[in-house]
């Protein structure tokens, strides 16, 4: 056993500590979800929906306490209200769609023979979540796991471990069966041995490409599936007859909010060469009317990053990028949290810049911004394709037709047309190339967490 500690940005201050779960603990829980898991397949889809709605009502009566507690678990300022609101979105849709979504395939009718599709779900279903949206990126899968008949073991990130508790309260108060929800402490060796004994049917990772292939390489051998949404590096390309303020506005947010912490937040954006000089001016502008501050104070737009070392990362992509002639636009000494040593950032934007910088090519998950002018829609998707990743791309026009035509040669899991940064639970949440495999919410979602059984009845001898 050791110890998981969770050291604010804020001020570096330990806001908990926790013990590791002990190899019993363990093994208890691995059992108690079988068990739970046996009796809870056999439960009506309404009787599990309504379970999953009580854990919501019982996670929301919480959010006045949960919006400042994350703040110093992870820095995004109080004045966003959490993430309860699409929480709930996503939540209210997986219940809408279930009864369907997890309804047996009937094929064509035959004379003679019963046949049918049924989807199984697949036991245990074991959720990693990531720190930057620990509430939204857990019920992508956790909610979907439990409609579907699964039973559920939650390893939460160590710089929001206390969002795991919050899990595990909800799901007590809506009063479910014991075990059939987890939260466990636990360190990476610990996982590893989960995964690589097959204690568990599927697990969910969403973190980084590296910790992605950890979890492949544990689970390699043992038959546990393994869905996984990893880095990204997300373009938006602004076309000539896009709507200028409202590209401007929402590329601004979508780069920006969160600390630029976000799994389909903006990295980089390709403008029309006849909007391009207007464009950059504008951006600048309003990116930079963003307050870096303490994210417990109501002005606070902009928290510190999660962590020191991410904060220097986008410290030293961006100084690269500068010594090789990019031009930074906003002056960090008008941001005086912005100091080295600390997780504190101030908004970057950054032109002159090419894919031979890291800035341009390499996760930032940071407030910097890289902005690079383009003569041609070609030239536009070739620039967009130019990456390891594939989770969102964002097109800017006022051409709908255009629009589908150019996100069918982008290399991304999801196309948008003029928005960003954002998640519709009704279609898939999927990635191509490192970004990663499977897919959560929406319909294929559930079927992500269940396994096709078949059955041919032959009624006449």
């Amino acid at each position: 056993m050791s110890d998981i500690v969770c050291v604010s940005p804020i001020d570096g201050r330990e806001v908990a500590r926790r013990a590791t779960a002990s190899g019993a603990e363990i093994d208890t829980a691995l059992a108690e979800a079988r068990a739970a898991q046996a009796r809870w397949r056999q439960v009506p889809i309404a009787e599990r929906s309504a379970f999953v709605m009580r854990f919501m009502d019982a996670l929301t009566a919480m959010n006045q306490e949960i919006v400042p507690e994350l703040a110093l678990q992870m820095g995004r300022p109080v004045r966003y209200g959490g993430e309860f609101r699409p929480v709930e979105e996503r939540v209210r849709y997986m219940v809408d769609i279930a009864e369907e979504a997890l309804a047996p395939i009937v094929p064509a009718g035959k004379e003679g023979i019963r046949r049918y599709i049924k989807r199984d779900p697949l036991g245990v279903v074991m959720v990693i979540a990531p720190w930057n949206y620990p509430f939204l990126t857990a019920v992508n899968s956790i909610v979907p796991a439990l409609i579907a008949g699964n039973a559920v073991i939650l390893k939460h990130a160590a710089q929001t471990i206390l969002v795991g508790e919050r899990f595990q309260q909800a799901f007590d108060a809506a009063g479910g069966p014991k075990g059939l929800f987890r939260n466990l402490v636990l360190s990476h060796d610990d996982t590893t041995k989960i995964l690589s004994t097959g204690s568990v049917d599927h697990v969910n990772f969403t973190g980084s490409v590296g910790g992605g292939r950890a979890i492949e390489r544990a689970a390699a051998g043992s038959f546990t599936s393994v869905g996984l949404e990893l880095g990204g590096k997300d373009p938006a390309y602004v076309r000539a007859d896009a709507k200028f303020d409202h590209a401007v506005e929402n590329l601004v947010d979508g780069a920006f909010y969160n600390s630029g912490q976000c799994c389909c937040g903006i990295e980089r954006v390709y403008v029309h060469e006849s909007l391009y000089d207007r464009f950059v001016e504008s951006y600048v502008a309003q990116a930079g009317a963003y307050v870096l501050g303490n994210p417990l104070d109501e002005a606070t737009t902009l928290g510190p990053m999660a962590h020191t070392r991410f904060a220097d990362l986008v410290r030293a992509q961006t100084a690269e990028a500068v010594v090789a002639g990019a031009t930074a636009h906003l002056d960090a000494r008008n941001y005086p949290a912005d100091k080295p040593g600390t997780a504190y950032l101030a908004p970057q934007v950054l032109t002159g810049v090419d894919h031979s910088m890291r800035v341009m090519t390499e996760e930032s998950f940071g407030p910097v911004v890289g902005i690079m002018k383009v003569s041609s829609d070609d030239e536009a998707v070739r620039l967009m394709n130019d990456s390891p990743y594939g989770l969102t791309a964002s097109i800017w026009t006022t051409d709908v037709d255009a629009a589908e035509r150019l996100g069918d040669r982008v290399e991304t899991g999801t196309v948008f047309m003029n928005r960003c940064d954002y998640l519709d639970p009704a279609l898939a949440w999927t990635g191509v190339k490192d970004t990663g495999r499977g897919a959560s919410l929406s319909e294929l979602g559930y079927g992500m967490l269940t396994r096709p059984k078949s059955f041919h009845l032959r009624e006449q001898i």
